[in-house]
């Protein structure tokens, strides 16, 4: 038996599928779904800021952070 992962089903719909889907919606949420679309819309940009920090902070504690020291040091004498 094949399945098919979310991901492949969400990039076979056509224009026809989103249309039907956006009717559907329409008929789910009523007069909420401008509502709903703006909640949807506030966490992905809340995700997106979160995204954005944890790399920042990331970032900055690579760069304050010292190079690990190896066991074996090369001593240069000229």
């Amino acid at each position: 038996m094949l399945t098919a992962s979310p991901v492949a089903l969400i990039g076979n719909l056509g224009p026809l599928e989103l249309v039907i889907i956006g009717i559907i919606a329409l008929l789910i949420f009523g007069p909420r779904l401008p509502s709903v679309m703006r909640s949807i819309g506030k966490g992905i940009v809340e995700f997106k800021k979160g995204l954005r920090d944890t790399g920042e902070e990331v970032k900055r504690e690579i760069e304050s952070s010292e190079p690990p020291s190896s066991g074996n040091q090369i001593e240069h004498k000229p």
